[in-house]
């Protein structure tokens, strides 16, 4: 089966789509992309301020290791508190 020129196959289109130097944030609700410092072994989420621990597998390519536990703790208790507190708002007006 002969290729046309002009379209690329499965590979190279892949290959166009490739982000290195990028990560994505492990935050399901967030999932942007960041871009840590080359050589730092910490990154932090810009829109959700998630931080993670970054392993460089060559100078080019970070890898997430796992969460900052401190810093995510802290995100997800303030998160919490704002969900509950708006409940109990939601109750005092009369709300379920």
């Amino acid at each position: 089966m002969a290729r046309e020129e002009n379209q690329l196959t499965g590979q190279e289109s892949l290959q166009q789509t490739r982000t290195f130097g990028k990560v994505r944030c492990h935050n399901p609700s967030c999932m942007e992309r960041i871009v840590p410092e080359p050589g730092t072994d910490h990154a932090k989420c810009a829109t959700c301020g998630m931080e993670f621990r970054i392993f460089w597998v060559n100078p080019k390519l970070p890898r997430i290791r796992g969460p900052v536990w401190d810093v995510n703790r802290k995100i997800a208790q303030d998160r919490f508190k704002e969900v509950t507190e708006a409940k109990l708002e939601a109750k005092k007006k009369g709300g379920k």
